[in-house]
C-alpha cells in the first residue's frame, strides 16, 4: 500500500559511521512520519514543528504525494550555543499504491503535526460477487 523512499538513509548511515553514532553531523530527520490503515481509510502523520502552515505544500500526481515545507532560518546575529533543529526547506515523498483514492485526501495541520487521511478506493475495497446458473431447478417427481 505505501512504498517508502528516502534516497538519503544510505548517505545517513555512512555519515553516521564517519563522524560517530550519535548523528550530529548527519542529516537529521526533519520530516518523520507516521502511516497507518484503520478501516477504509489510510493514515499519514509528518511530524512538522515551528513549521507556518502557510509553507507547507501539498501535491499530489497520480499515487506520488509530495510534501514540502519551510521552517526559517535564525534572523538573529546572535552566537548559536546548540543548533539541533533542522532548518531549511523539507521535502519527502510518498509513493502510494493504487488502492487509494488519491482524488480525496484530506489534509489538516494542528499542534505541529500535518495529517492526512487518504481513503481506500471503491474498486479495492472486499465486495460480494453472485453467482448465477444456467441450470434451471427441476421437480423431483417420485
Amino acid at each position: 500500500m505505501l512504498m517508502r523512499t528516502d534516497p538519503f538513509r544510505e548517505l545517513d548511515r555512512l555519515t553516521q559511521q564517519v563522524f560517530g553514532a550519535d548523528g550530529t553531523m548527519a542529516r537529521p530527520a526533519a520530516m518523520p512520519m507516521d502511516a497507518w490503515r484503520d478501516n477504509d481509510t489510510f493514515h499519514v502523520e509528518f511530524d512538522l514543528p515551528g513549521v507556518d502552515p502557510g509553507s507547507i505544500d501539498l501535491d499530489v500526481e497520480r499515487n506520488v504525494i509530495t510534501v514540502k515545507a519551510e521552517r526559517p532560518l535564525r534572523a538573529s546575529d546572535a552566537e548559536l550555543i546548540a543548533a539541533e533543529r533542522p532548518r531549511g526547506i523539507f521535502s519527502r515523498q510518498l509513493v502510494l499504491g493504487d488502492n487509494l483514492d488519491t482524488d480525496h485526501i484530506s489534509a489538516r495541520y494542528d499542534a505541529g503535526v500535518l495529517a492526512l487521511q487518504i481513503p481506500v478506493a471503491e474498486r479495492a475495497k472486499p465486495r460480494k460477487i453472485s453467482i448465477t446458473s444456467s441450470e434451471s431447478p427441476q421437480a423431483i417427481n417420485a
